[in-house]
């Protein structure tokens, strides 16, 4: 009796698809899940690929390594450049002053004071005109006290903080006097005076590059010999120390682009990465999506009995024949050893074999009761079970009636 089969075209695709992804990357039948299928593949003697080495797990320890240790130059570097400051450049230190004034407060005045009576405007002028005549006779701590009588009466008179600076600055004072020319400078952003002392001051500081931007100002608001001879005196350590800046400027821009390179870098590796171990479980997902799983088949095919008689060549042979068409199984009823296998797998999967992992229930075959289970299998991996068969297990089937004489037996 011949007997057709067909393979489910869903399951033929399934099939094709776990097949393409061990082409493409054939370590993953290296995977402890996928034993059976090497086991079964090496019966027909396939080469296998070779093994994947084991990753070790001292390995990004190792890594770590030397990453800190560029975490250690680094900061060794950050250290040397915070300290390679102006100490760097050669500059000409002459008559900068070795131990200046230190800050002491001073009468600065009400800032919030707006408007002055008529009696303190007197007052004020009567102070201010003191204070000048003591100045011009070179007085300057007598100067001071009256400058800051009359910067009391006028916390708003720029003029009253840059005269006093310059008192100051006559005295040696060079910290006291920036801070009275930086008050002035606050009242009036166009008082050169100001401008012109604090500049004097920056260089006794040895704060060259400060004291030529403030000498500079001063000769643009109003020309001064004298703020002029002081402007070519700091320029050219103010012009060394201009270049230092540009150049450690240059170097951290240069810094700042590499350090957004390397993480963009790390941005894209890091991406990279994610992608691969998204299409990795992808490819494991797929496969474990087969209709019935790859775990399935492992669960029925990965024992030590079913292991050793698909090792048999006999045996594994017949097992593909069946695979590829169950009606196939009546031509080895005599076959102890095929038998065996075929019910050793009925029993792994329990009534009916609702169909091979990865293949649906096959239906029924005519003849064959339905393909309800084989008696005594409950039912063959691959098709949803055969209806009973004799020496199965199975109730012996009633014996067929013959049919009724034909109409020419009797004309015998």
């Amino acid at each position: 009796m011949s007997m057709s089969f067909d393979l489910p075209s869903s399951a033929v695709e399934q099939l094709k698809g776990f097949i393409l992804l061990c082409r493409t990357k054939p370590e993953i039948l290296h995977k402890p899940e996928l034993k059976f299928f090497r086991d079964f593949l090496e019966s027909f003697g396939a080469n296998l690929p070779t093994p994947p080495p084991e990753e070790k797990t001292d390995k990004p320890a190792e890594q770590g390594k030397p990453k800190q240790a560029e975490q250690e130059n680094m900061e060794t570097e950050d250290a040397g450049e915070a300290s390679s400051d102006e100490s760097d450049v050669e500059l000409d230190m002459d008559g900068v002053l070795e131990n200046p004034d230190t800050e002491e407060p001073h009468e600065m005045g009400d800032p919030d004071k707006k408007e002055m009576t008529d009696e303190e405007m007197e007052q004020f002028d009567e102070a201010r005109s003191s204070a000048m005549g003591t100045f011009s006779e070179g007085e300057w701590e007598k100067a001071i006290e009256l400058f800051t009588n009359a910067i009391k009466l006028n916390p708003n008179s720029a003029a009253m903080f840059a005269k006093r600076g310059t008192c100051f600055l006559k005295l040696n004072k060079p910290r006291a006097c920036v801070r009275d020319c930086t008050r002035a400078i606050e009242l009036n952003p166009d008082n050169a005076t100001a401008y012109k002392f604090r500049g004097r001051c920056h260089r006794l500081l040895g704060n060259f590059a400060e004291a030529a931007k403030d000498l500079r100002t001063a000769c643009k608001i109003d020309f001064d010999e004298q703020a002029d001879e002081w402007l070519r005196e700091v320029t050219p350590n103010a012009k060394k120390l201009e270049e230092h800046e540009r150049k450690k400027e240059r170097k951290q821009a240069a810094k700042e682009l590499a350090e957004k390179k390397e993480r963009i870098k790390k941005a894209q590796e890091a991406r990279a990465a994610a992608a691969a171990a998204r299409a990795s479980q992808d490819d494991e997902d797929e496969m474990g999506g087969m209709p019935g799983g790859m775990g399935g088949l492992g669960g029925i095919l990965n024992d030590p009995e079913l292991m050793a008689a698909l090792a048999d060549p006999e045996v594994a042979k017949a097992f593909q024949d069946i695979t590829s068409n169950p009606a196939n199984i009546m031509k080895y009823q005599g076959n102890p050893k095929v038998m065996a296998l075929a019910a050793k797998l009925a029993s792994k999967v329990g009534g009916g074999m609702g169909g091979m992992p990865g293949m649906p229930g096959m239906g029924g075959m005519p003849g064959m009761g339905g393909m309800g289970g084989m008696p005594g299998m409950g039912g063959f991996p691959g098709f949803g079970g055969m209806g009973g068969m004799p020496g199965m297990g199975g109730e012996e089937p009633a014996s067929t009636p013959k049919p009724p004489p034909s109409s020419t037996d009797d004309l015998d």
